[in-house]
């Protein structure tokens, strides 16, 4: 190994996980062409990689945040391109990585074709300075508390998780929220594959209430998180992440009665690509018909503020189309208390920023491998905006009093 050439990762090899990072390559000869990789192993122990090929300046540098690679698994200007690329050898993995007490880890390393010339790890973090981590078994419900540092008093939110994932919830206690991740099908003990009840994501506002519970959720837990604000006190406001305007897959109960009907998928109209991972987009109908107008989630009843968002290639489910019917119904109860944003290139899996982009992966419900969707670059950009309006979204209403 060389000591000539210097990997330098600005500020500091160890950061928390949404934080950008700089990296730049020093001590090469003048137009020198080398490799950068970067690899991580998730909770599963799969392996993720990714590589790109630069040219020194005349002064023999590198700055990935001024230099497009030549080629390599990322194109243009992106200062965390080579973290947001790693993919698996395997097709549609998804890279697990759910619990906050341990660090991101992502190896890279410096190639002249074989020779390596440098290697640095970045830690980033997930669990920051002073955040406590507390798992929270109530009646109804189990989840994960996180909870900031300080005196408070803290705005309190609810993270609503398909699957339960501490990534999320931790990095927004990392800002300065309360915040209690809970999952839709994480728990054994519980048959949601029949129907869903209402009851214990109220007992978890319940638990969070000391004025009113802001909830943040993604696809099936976004319109749950909806129903919520619509037929439950204590709601104040909800970011919807490429969810569905309608009640999803299993009817819902709220204190033993029926809610909402379900609207339910049609399987045999999902598409098998060559890829071998199936497009279910076309099987979730736009609830327009009289049949499925019973499924629709009444939020006009809604009085929490709520923040949309939807992308525009998302090829898990029309996202885009529910939230315009969303918008649609809000506008014709002449209600005013909603914000929608469309990221026009962006796929299903949004996530906090600098996370793996999953072009595909397995379905935890459907069973199979699915397309998400998404243009790598337009979706991790999507993410950087996201996280920054989430927050933003949040503290503005924590000004309100009854929040």
């Amino acid at each position: 190994m060389s000591s000539r050439v210097r990997l330098s990762l600005f500020p500091s090899a160890r950061c928390l996980f949404d934080e950008p990072l700089q990296v730049t390559m020093t001590r090469l000869k003048p137009n020198q062409e080398v490799e950068l990789r970067a690899s991580a192993t998730d909770e599963k122990g799969k392996c993720f990689r990714s590589w790109a090929v630069y040219r020194a300046d005349h002064a023999g540098q590198v700055d990935l945040s001024r230099d497009a690679p030549l080629r390599g698994s990322y194109r243009g200007v992106q200062p965390m391109g080579l973290l947001c690329s790693i993919t698996s050898e395997v097709s549609h993995k998804y890279f697990l990585k759910t619990q906050a007490l341990s660090p991101h880890q992502v190896n890279l390393s410096v190639h002249d074709r074989d020779l390596l010339l440098t290697q640095e790890t970045n830690h980033r973090c997930i669990l920051g300075n002073g955040v406590q981590r507390q798992t929270v078994t109530e009646a109804g419900f189990t989840g994960v508390l996180f909870t900031p540092p300080g005196p408070g008093p803290f705005a309190a939110l609810l993270d609503l998780c398909t699957f339960l994932s501490e990534k999320r919830a931790c990095l927004l206690a990392n800002k300065g929220f309360v915040v209690l991740s809970l999952s839709l099908y994480s728990d054994p003990k519980v048959d949601r594959d029949t129907e869903l009840h209402l009851d214990q994501y109220e007992e978890a506002v319940l638990y969070l209430l000391s004025a009113e519970v802001g909830v943040v959720a993604r696809s099936k837990a976004a319109d749950v998180a909806l129903s919520l604000a619509a037929f439950v006190r204590g709601v104040g406001a909800v970011v919807w992440i490429n969810g569905c305007c309608a009640n999803v897959e299993v009817p819902l109960f709220y204190r033993q009665r029926q809610l909402l009907p379900a609207l339910r998928p049609d399987m045999s109209k999902i598409i098998k690509t060559d890829s071998g991972a199936y497009l279910l987009k076309p099987a979730t109908p736009i609830p327009c018909s009289e049949a499925h107008l019973q499924t629709v989630i009444p939020i006009e009843k809604a009085s929490a503020q709520l923040l949309f968002v939807a992308s525009g290639d998302d090829l898990h489910w029309d996202s885009a189309a529910f939230m315009e019917q969303m918008v649609e119904r809000l506008k014709l109860h002449g209600k005013n208390n909603y914000e929608a944003i469309l990221y026009p290139g962006a796929g299903h899996l949004l996530e906090p920023p600098f996370s793996p982009f999953i072009v595909s992966s397995f379905h935890g419900v459907a069973k199979t491998a699915v397309l998400w969707g998404g243009e790598a670059s337009a979706h991790v950009a999507a993410e950087e905006h996201l996280w920054k309006k989430i927050q933003e979204f949040f503290r503005s209403l924590t000004h309100n009093p009854f929040f």
